[in-house]
This record gives structure tokens, sequence and C-alpha cells, in this order.
């Protein structure tokens, strides 16, 4: 092989090196709530996956949830019921998701910050019949 290939490949390699580890990095976990209040005191503060129920009351409306638009767009406080059952007040400071209310699950990335969870996304699946929703 000629020097420039040989310099091209190495070049390559490291370039992709550097690419999985910096992705490795940012890789988040799903887990419950436990376990994240376990990561964050063992230090960990990367994104942390955390999927859960919604509690509703009998109307359908979300239970804990303070949302205030008119004081503050980008604050949101809701009570999110882990897979393992275990219930925490989580606090978000991005735009509410548009279709939360009509969602019965959510996932939510973030971490553990001074003993709250404070969240960087919500994730949510709502289920839209053909047509769209019949309000």
């Amino acid at each position: 092989m000629k020097k420039p290939h040989l310099i091209f490949l190495s070049l390559f390699a490291i370039i992709s090196i550097g690419f999985v580890v910096i992705m490795r990095e940012e890789e988040s976990e799903y887990v419950d709530f436990a376990t994240a209040k376990e990561m964050a005191k063992n230090g960990k503060t990367n994104n942390i996956h955390v999927a859960g129920t919604l509690p509703k009351d009998t109307q359908g409306n979300i239970l804990g949830m303070k949302y205030q638009p008119m004081i503050d767009s980008n604050y949101l406080e809701l009570e999110l019921v882990d897979l393992k059952g275990f219930k925490e007040k989580v606090y978000c400071f991005t735009p509410k998701p548009i279709y939360l209310e009509k969602s019965d699950k959510a996932v939510v990335v973030g971490n553990y910050q001074q003993n709250k969870f404070i969240v960087n996304e919500i994730l949510i699946k709502v289920s839209i019949p053909y047509g769209g929703f019949q309000e």
C-alpha cells in the first residue's frame, strides 16, 4: 500500500473510534425511578429514560399536573408512575407536548438533580383514530 492510503486509513480508523466513543457516552438507559436515584447518587449525570403511566381521574385529567402557560409556558410539573408502580413528581422546563392529555403513557428523559427528576424531553405515544381526534 502507498503511504497516502495508509495515512487515510489511519485517520479514518481514529475518527471512527472517536465517533463510537462519543455516541456511547451520549447513550441513555431505560430504568425505573429507584434505579435513576441510585445512579444519581453514584454521580451518573447523563440522560436516563423512565417509562411510565400518567395517572388520571375519572374525567381523564392528568393527576398532579401543574401547567400555567400564561405565567410560564416552559414549566410543567406532573406525576409519573414508573413500570414498577413508584409515583414520582417530575419537572420539565421545555414546552408541554401538544397531546399530553390524550396519552396514557409517557417516557421522560432526564436525570435527578438535587433530589428532583428534571426532564429534558417528554416522549408520548398517542393513538389517533382515522380522521383525527373527535373533540
